[in-house]
């Protein structure tokens, strides 16, 4: 869940900025505001907003994007991406892809889509470790994923039921349930995530 994005002539190592939970809670505090009003402001659950704060659960875009209202910043302020390039053609460095991680790096959502569509249309490029899952809570009604697998094996979960997903397969369902993307297999799994809201 951190990006970087180093000077384009430097081989020095990227420096990441502050995990996203950090800086939601820093800003936060800056404008004191507590738990709850930022729950109320921005529409995000209290206990969502602490696990997100202590960085046991990543935001979707979707979420960023309301606390970033709320908090009154822009969203690629909130996750650290570089600000908007008015060249016709811009090619955004590996090392500028804002990037979010899991607990441990267990998971790595690299958002490909640009942040002015996020809570509309948003795309991933999803990395699961052996075993891993990326488990999401409901989001709005009539919200729609599609999973590509390019590499490993996965299980796609929507509420109790699964179906299995293998290289060059695409699986997809509803969002607007609770569901998961889970690496079933014993190599790294990745593939590309497409969430489209309703």
């Amino acid at each position: 869940m951190h990006m970087a994005s180093p000077p384009a002539t430097s081989t020095a190592s990227p420096i990441a900025p502050p995990p996203v939970g950090d800086m939601i809670q820093q800003l936060r505090k800056e404008r004191g505001m507590t738990l709850e009003t930022l729950s109320r402001a921005s529409g995000v659950s209290k206990s969502m907003l602490s696990q997100i704060e202590r960085d046991k659960a990543n935001p979707t875009i979707a979420v960023a994007w309301r606390l970033a209202n709320a908090l009154g910043v822009r969203l690629d302020q909130l996750l650290g991406a570089p600000a908007g390039d008015p060249e016709p053609v811009r090619v955004i460095g590996k090392h500028e892809i804002p990037t979010l991680a899991g607990a441990e790096h267990a998971y790595q959502l690299k958002i490909l889509g640009p942040m002015e569509l996020a809570g509309k249309y948003e795309w991933y490029e999803l990395t699961l470790q052996p075993g891993a899952a990326l488990v999401s809570e409901p989001h709005d009604p009539g919200t729609r994923e599609h999973f590509t697998v390019f590499d490993g094996q996965v299980d796609i979960e929507v509420e109790h039921f699964a179906r299995r997903a293998k290289p060059g397969e695409t699986a997809r369902y509803p969002a607007d349930r609770a569901h998961a993307i889970r690496n079933v297999g014993k190599s790294v799994a990745r593939g590309l995530l497409v969430v489209i809201h309703g």
